[in-house]
């Protein structure tokens, strides 16, 4: 079996809060009214877009329901269909924007299934480029993003998802 060492998420596997210890972050951004500092990207009726603060790569984006809900039958059919046109509007965001060659889309269901933040469902939009895996984690113990998440944050707020 081949290990793949990830130092870098540390941070975040640290820094990860059971239910009950602590407030969820996205719950924390979508009450507050600073989006830009939570790095709160967009809110539709039923869902909202963060940046992920512990990317695995430049563009990461969670998309979560507005409503603190931990499991997928926990969803409206609203909710769902919200989630699904959220979904696409940031994939297409992120395609007209910084141009990846693929994505990785993804639900952790459950703290077992990798998920950091169990008691409130998001997905994962990962973009991805040709050779963006490379040497620097592995050797350096350093993962390289190439773009600050308040400059990310900044361009795709300004772009609009719809426009080719």
């Amino acid at each position: 079996m081949d290990v793949l060492w990830a130092p870098w998420r540390m941070q975040y596997i640290v820094q990860c809060r059971d239910e009950g210890d602590g407030e969820c972050f996205i719950c924390a951004a979508v009450r507050a009214d600073k989006d830009r500092d939570n790095l709160l990207l967009r809110r539709t009726r039923h869902s909202c877009v963060i940046l992920n603060k512990f990317p695995y790569n430049n563009g990461h984006l969670l998309i979560a329901p507005l409503q603190h809900k931990a499991e997928l039958h926990d969803l409206s059919d609203e909710e769902t269909l919200d989630i699904m046109h959220t979904l696409q509007a940031m994939v297409e965001l992120l395609r007209t924007t910084l141009s990846p060659h693929g994505f990785n889309i993804g639900l952790n269901l459950g703290r077992v299934a990798g998920a950091g933040l169990p008691g409130h469902l998001h997905w994962h939009v990962v973009p991805r480029w040709q050779g963006d895996t490379n040497f620097m984690p592995v050797v350096a113990d350093t993962k390289v993003i190439s773009q600050s998440l308040l400059a990310l944050y900044d361009l795709l707020s300004g772009a609009d998802p719809t426009e080719k």
